[in-house]
């Protein structure tokens, strides 16, 4: 299953939570939220708007754009690559009883450091077996 996303900024936070719901259709398992593109990231985290733009802030502090990166001389997102890589490609989640099993203010949140651009976020869903 396949979740498209068009991002509007270099660096965005998008809750992606209701679309995997509309995806995910088993009783009992696992669903794996996966993201192909080496400069995005998938993470469960609040979406309050203030610590979503804290978020971003303090990830640009620790690795700012264009710091003199080796692979900037390339195309200039090298930033975006370490970024991605802390945060990583994938989130699984338990579902249970036909829900995903996330805390009260937990939220499926896509990660996206070096837009604006046309992304893909992959679903994939393990039935637990019976017995």
């Amino acid at each position: 299953m396949i979740i498209d996303i068009t991002t509007q900024k270099r660096e965005v936070i998008i809750d992606i939570t209701d679309d995997v719901k509309k995806v995910v259709q088993l009783e009992n398992g696992f669903a794996v939220i996966y993201t192909p593109h080496t400069t995005t990231a998938v993470i469960v985290n609040e979406a309050e708007r203030g610590l979503l733009d804290d978020f971003i802030k303090k990830l640009s502090e620790l690795v700012p754009y264009m710091a003199g990166y080796s692979h900037d001389r390339i195309d200039s997102n090298a930033d975006a690559h370490i970024k991605a890589s802390i945060l990583g490609n994938s989130v699984t989640i338990p579902v249970v009883r036909g829900e995903l099993l996330l805390g009260t203010w937990q939220r499926i949140l896509f990660v996206e450091f070096d837009g604006p651009r046309k992304r893909r976020v992959y679903v994939m869903t393990y039935e637990a077996k019976k017995g």
